[in-house]
């Protein structure tokens, strides 16, 4: 069989519907609209329902994009769901999601590396598809910050917001598709940006809660100057591992933290801002969720064309870092037909595997 290249064959993403502004935030902490965007860039975000969960919107937006792929349920051999807030230590997230969708011959695990998870799992996906290991992946970023954060700490609670995004990946022939990706940590950071308790450290107790170990906590500052830095590094050797160069890029997705990381980014890349996707004023960071439902939007929004090289970049607790380099397929209809063709070939070389003589 000939190498299959690891292709986006679907995308979709879920916001829940409660929206809380930044004039909502002054009411109950001591802020202001103006200090929020002039920081971060941040006017509003989604903060998820009772009784919606980190997997219950992961299978939303999962639903969406194998629509789009025209991929059934029953034929997703594999879902990765990327996210540091999962609804159980264990099953895992993305074990929710395959029984929720009725993905039933799907293997499913959980990624967690902070924001960077999206990145980190379709590296994953990308890895095994190219390898012949599987023929799709249902590839998710997810997540419920909400639920961690200390609401009377203004430093992080305007940050964070929720949200899913997902991507359908699956192998093709065609000569388009993930061209390289791009991992790195540092552990020796990880106190910068992290929520300590939850864990067999420090399990729940009361002197856990007592403590206030269950938010989270982060070096603003500190975490700026890691993040910048390494985001921009990350998509330097992406792009060298790929063979491009920025001018090559049609569009730079980066994780959505902050206006003022995503802004230094550019500049340190010295990449015009008008090639660079942000959403972060509609969703706050939504870590792991970030790049998909960027990639969505940015999509929705007619700046991906079939072609189009596009970066993606993200940082996140732990620390982690990565970036991503791939060549956007085109329209719903035309990723579809192609998906259908592309399975239709496979099962027919299947059917001759089975029926060639042996020796």
């Amino acid at each position: 069989m000939a190498r299959q290249n690891a292709v986006i064959t679907g995308w979709g993403f879920y916001a829940p519907s409660r929206v809380m502004t930044n004039f909502d935030l002054e009411k109950i902490v001591d802020t202001s609209d103006q200090w929020i965007t002039e920081r971060t860039g941040i006017k509003e975000r989604h903060i998820a329902a009772e009784g919606e969960t980190t997997s219950t919107m992961a299978a939303r937006a999962a639903r969406v994009a194998l629509e789009r792929a025209r991929l059934r349920p029953a034929d997703v051999d594999l879902i990765i769901v990327g996210t540091c807030s999962p609804d159980y230590l264990f099953p895992a997230t993305a074990c929710l999601v395959q029984t929720a969708i009725g993905a039933e011959r799907a293997g499913s695990f959980d990624v967690e590396a902070a924001c960077t998870s999206f990145v980190s799992a379709l590296a994953i996906a990308n890895g095994m598809i190219v390898s012949g290991a599987i023929r799709n992946a249902l590839v998710i970023g997810a997540e419920t910050l909400s639920r961690f954060l200390d609401w009377t700490d203004r430093g992080t609670c305007v940050l964070f917001g929720d949200g899913a995004g997902a991507v359908v990946v699956e192998g093709s022939s065609a000569s388009v598709g993930i061209e390289s990706t791009v991992l790195h940590s540092d552990g020796s950071k990880g106190d910068l940006l992290w929520v300590q308790g939850g864990g067999v450290k420090h399990p729940a107790s009361k002197d856990s809660l007592a403590k206030g170990l269950h938010f989270l906590k982060m070096d603003g500052s500190a975490t700026f100057k890691l993040a910048v830095k390494s985001m921009a590094d990350a998509a330097e050797e992406a792009l060298a591992a790929a063979g491009l160069k920025l001018d090559d890029i049609a569009l730079l997705i980066p994780h959505q933290a902050n206006i003022r990381i995503i802004e230094a980014v550019g500049k340190r890349l010295r990449f015009p801002a008008e090639k660079v996707f942000v959403n972060v004023q509609r969703y706050g960071n939504t870590s792991a969720a970030s790049i998909p439902i960027a990639l969505c939007e940015a999509e929705a929004a007619g700046r991906l064309r079939r072609g189009d090289k596009v970066l993606l970049v993200a940082f996140g607790g732990g620390f982690t870092w990565g970036a991503a380099v791939l060549e956007w397929w085109g329209s719903h209809l035309e990723h579809g037909q192609r998906s259908i063709l592309d399975r239709a070939a496979r099962a027919l070389e299947d059917v001759v595997d089975r029926v060639r003589p042996v020796g």
